[in-house]
């Protein structure tokens, strides 16, 4: 048991490869954390679009249309979470399949 611990030894690697992981998950959830105002997270067209996979430009007609809810803050627009899961859902469609007699 007196063996000489250094940067080569077995478990000084799975160490380190742990801790090496564990940074990238807290850099990934310190980068995408979103703090809630209200219990509610706010999203901007960028982020809105990029999740919906549509064009900002949409994103300005869905608002013009009425389609979506959003607030505006100076130059500033923020969509509520909740507002865009019930546009999502107020536009769902269940599969159906026609009958072939």
């Amino acid at each position: 048991m007196n063996e000489l611990i250094n940067k080569d030894n077995k478990w000084i690697i799975h160490f380190m490869g742990s801790l090496d992981r564990l940074l990238d998950n807290v850099e990934h959830l310190t980068a995408n954390y979103r703090p809630t105002l209200g219990g509610e997270r706010f999203f901007t067209d960028k982020e809105v679009s990029a999740r919906l996979k549509v064009s900002r430009w949409t994103l300005q007609d869905y608002r013009n249309e009425g389609r979506i809810a959003y607030i505006q803050l100076g130059g500033k627009i923020l969509y509520r979470e909740s507002d865009i899961e019930r546009m999502l859902n107020d536009g769902y469609r269940s599969a159906y399949r026609q009958r072939i007699t």
